[in-house]
């Protein structure tokens, strides 16, 4: 969320900032909003310092044996009056933030302006595309031919755009899973298994919430949801907390599922596991001084790039533009993997610097110093990485001509020493 000060003393660069994003807003009602409470928090002032004058007169009196009590009968009316202005600034500064809340966040001042994901920059690479001497097959085939996916029966659990693991299929994504967490554990993440589950305070403080309901899986006998991201768990550990300085960055790791409707893409990477509606993620979330959290965000992406690196995988790095940015974030790097059935990249991951965006909804906070006053964290995520789409790159690149399919040598210590998984 916005700093409600700040958008009201520039309310022309927001909406500038705003339209770079290619989205419309209008801060007429806002800005009408805060005019009003500018003027009700003006009264209650007046009436506090009528009340404490009054208070003075009233002791003093008291003191000399003199009667206070039409003084007193006065002043009760306007106590009551400041309660009821009291209570009306409470309202309008809800109205404020529910609109505020449904606004997103500034881009950084270095992200390039563009109109769709074709203006994305291009800012780095790393590795090769493999080359191969015959006809490469999806992952969707030669996991099906190997006996370690089944999508048919996954269908018949529960529906659509779900996946079974069998046998090696399995054995991988475990391997990957436990792979992830030792490289980020060793780069100085604490590992934190969250709940599943999230309420509405926890949604609202990623952003998640109000904006994007229809995305979630929501618990039709509790007021909960299941997690899109163990981002929403992470963030929120700190929820209404203030934080010694001294203590940042927090950095925290944490593999988890992932639960997504998404709404809106039916039709769209059908087949295989590159959009499900369930999928494991190892996610990275940190909290940082203000200043630092640029350099942070280079840290994030470079130890998310780290896994894909070890894993032999070629993908390349790119910052968003204005127009592709998510809803939260101030600036986000993306690594796209390459996927030589699809003959192009698909993101595996995207690290983001939110700013103080979220920890303004969240309430998270820091003291430089004990007298110090409280200032808002900035937060950082990304995924380290996505599962399904790491297990789709490895079935395609290490593909064999026979069928078979060769383990990245890293993670052979994770599968019992298991060097190609054939049928």
């Amino acid at each position: 969320m916005l700093d409600s000060k700040f958008v009201q003393d520039n309310p022309d660069l927001v909406l500038k900032k705003i339209a770079s994003r290619g989205i419309k807003i209008s801060l007429d009602k806002f800005i009408k909003l805060s005019q009003e409470n500018k003027g009700c928090l003006q009264e209650i002032e007046i009436l506090h310092a009528e009340l404490n004058k009054a208070s003075k007169l009233i002791g003093q009196m008291k003191k000399e044996g003199k009667d206070a009590s039409s003084i007193i009968l006065q002043m009760k009316k306007v106590s009551d009056e400041a309660k009821k202005g009291e209570e009306k600034f409470k309202k309008i500064e809800e109205k404020l933030k529910k609109i505020l809340l449904a606004v997103p966040n500034i881009p950084h001042e270095s992200v390039p302006e563009g109109h769709s994901s074709d203006d994305n920059l291009e800012v780095a690479s790393f590795g090769r595309k493999p080359k191969f001497s015959f006809s490469v097959k999806p992952h969707w085939e030669v996991g099906k031919r190997l006996g370690i996916l089944d999508f048919d029966r996954a269908s018949k659990i529960v529906g659509a755009r779900f996946a079974v693991y069998l046998g090696a299929g399995a054995m991988l994504e475990r391997a990957l899973i436990n792979f992830m967490l030792d490289i980020h554990i060793e780069k100085g993440y604490k590992e934190i298994l969250p709940p599943f589950i999230a309420n509405k305070a926890s949604l609202i403080g990623t952003g998640n919430l109000p904006k994007f309901e229809d995305d979630l899986f929501k618990l039709r006998s509790h007021p909960w949801y299941m997690i899109p991201t163990a981002e929403v768990p992470l963030v929120n550990f700190y929820r209404e907390e203030i934080l010694d300085a001294d203590l940042l960055p927090k950095r925290f790791v944490a593999y988890t599922p992932c639960f997504r409707r998404e709404a809106g893409s039916y039709g769209k990477d059908i087949r295989g596991l590159i959009r499900q509606h369930q999928f494991n993620k190892v996610e990275l979330v940190s909290f940082t001084l203000p200043e630092n959290s640029y350099q942070e965000l280079e840290k994030l992406f470079e130890d998310a790039g780290d896994v894909l690196q070890k894993l032999g995988l070629h993908y390349r790095v790119v910052v968003l533009c204005t127009a592709d940015l998510g809803f939260a974030g101030a600036k986000t790097y993306d690594l796209e993997l390459w996927m030589p059935h699809r003959n192009s990249y698909v993101e595996i991951s995207s690290c983001t610097n939110c700013e103080s965006f979220q920890a303004r909804r969240a309430n998270i906070r820091f003291r430089r110093n004990p007298k110090s006053k409280p200032e808002f964290v900035h937060t950082l995520n990304g995924s380290g990485v996505a599962l399904g789409r790491t297990v789709s790159a490895i079935l395609e690149v290490y593909q064999q001509k026979d069928g078979s399919v060769t383990v990245p040598e890293v993670l052979r210590p994770y599968m019992h020493g298991l060097e190609r998984i054939s049928i």
